[in-house]
Formats: structure tokens, sequence, C-alpha cells
């Protein structure tokens, strides 16, 4: 009687820990994707702010300007890429359409020119 107890409670445990070990497998399958996001999240918001510090720093047309220009646009690319979105840092959403504008901080800085 003894072992058939010490069976059932053994087979029980066995059937809780693979059900156990599922649910998380099955929890965490999503992960990666939300860290892509977040990664290109960060890197876009990075990318606008030095965008941002060189046009202010050094002028619209400034090499500065233009080299972090380019690197706005390839965090955005690489992103979409990936993704099929991108990170609006402007407007704080995320985008489905490739429809950003490389010069839209060339706007912005004529509307509102640094102090």
């Amino acid at each position: 009687m003894q072992t058939k107890l010490q069976s059932r409670i053994l087979g029980a445990t066995k059937v809780t820990l693979a059900g156990a070990a599922l649910a998380g497998f099955l929890l965490f399958a999503g992960t990666p994707s939300l860290r892509a996001d977040d990664n290109c999240q960060k890197r876009i918001s990075r990318a606008d702010h030095r965008l941002h510090e060189s046009i202010e720093h050094h002028g619209r047309e400034s090499r500065q300007a233009d080299s972090a220009r380019r690197q706005l646009h390839e965090a955005r690319e690489d992103c979409y890429t990936r993704n099929h979105r991108w990170w609006d840092e402007d407007g704080h959403r995320w985008r489905s359409d490739r429809d950003w504008d490389d010069h839209d901080h060339d706007r912005y800085d004529r509307e509102h020119p640094p102090q």
C-alpha cells in the first residue's frame, strides 16, 4: 500500500513539474520580440536626442548634425526592417508605415530655434 501511495505522489509530482515547465516555456516565448522593440525604441530615442543636441550645438547644416541624421535614419531603417515598425520619438508612439522624414528635425529647428 505504501508503494502505491508513493507511486501516485511521484506521478502527480512529475505531471505538475511538466505542466509548470510547459507554462514557463509558453510564458517566455514572446519575450525576445519585446526586447527587440525595447532596443529599437531606445536606439531611436538616443539617435533622436543626439540629432537634437548636434543641431543645437553645431547647427542644422553641420557635419555633426549630418552624422546624427544618418544614425537616426539607420536606426529607423533597422527597426522597420526587423519589426515592420519604428518608434516615433516626437509622437511617442510606434508607427507601422515607413513614412519617416529624414529632415523632420530641420523643420522643427526652424519653428523652435535654440535659445
